[in-house]
């Protein structure tokens, strides 16, 4: 049976990983851009989670897990590297209610980690339901692929540059106009001239647009029309 798709807030959400290698770390650095309270247990560490504790604010706890560490977490990952451990913490985390991962050991998870997509507020995940790691990754590299504004060369985000853009107009097309039907016509006109140009508008841009659209009461025609 297919997983149900649901995204939850961890900003200054209290998490926790267990686990010190390189599964851990692959799991801590997936999480960490989505902002939460983010705690490590393991007897060692690989450096990189050593940097992370530095750059990223990451809570590291040199030693064994304890049942007590899960007390105020949102969400675990367990990557201990040992199914024994994994399974224990999974069954600590049922009995209290705490979606947890118990990493290549899908009977013992709550939740399934994705194969993810990211560009700025964009969070796209991707499951087979534990069926195909192989086959997540593949269809997550061609989402990849076919997004319309990649990164551009000096490492910036187009895609979510845009996104965060038509977010911060949303407040004032909801001031300026008045009518859902016409507010609806102007923000896919700009998400498709934003695509177009592969930036976020000018203030120039964004009024000639705004007066397009209220003109003629409908989203006026912007580069190549979309389907359906």
């Amino acid at each position: 049976m297919a997983y149900f798709p649901l995204f939850i807030e961890l900003e200054a959400a209290p998490c926790l990983v267990v686990g010190g290698g390189h599964v851990a770390l692959r799991k801590v650095q997936k999480l960490l851009p989505y902002g939460p309270k983010l705690k490590a247990v393991a007897p060692d560490f690989l450096p990189a989670f050593r940097r992370l504790e530095k750059e990223a604010g990451l809570e590291l706890h040199c030693r064994e897990f304890r049942p007590d560490d899960l007390a105020g977490s949102a969400l675990v990952i367990a990557a201990a590297g040992d199914r024994a451990v994994n399974r224990r913490i999974a069954a600590l985390c049922r009995a209290a209610g705490i979606p947890v991962n118990a990493v290549d050991d899908k009977e013992a998870c709550t939740f399934l980690f994705p194969a993810l997509v990211r560009r700025g507020p964009l969070s796209i995940g991707i499951s087979t339901g534990g069926a195909s790691p192989s086959a997540a990754v593949f269809v997550k590299e061609r989402v990849e692929a076919c997004l319309p504004v990649p990164r551009d060369t000096d490492g910036a985000d187009g895609f979510g540059e845009i996104l965060a853009y038509l977010a911060s107009l949303r407040p004032r097309v909801k001031g300026e106009i008045g009518e859902e039907s016409l507010r609806a016509a102007l923000f896919s006109a700009l998400f498709d001239a934003c695509l177009e140009r592969g930036r976020p508008l000018t203030e120039a841009e964004y009024a000639a647009l705004m007066g397009q659209v209220c003109s003629r009461g409908c989203a006026p025609s912007i580069g190549k029309e979309r389907e359906g």
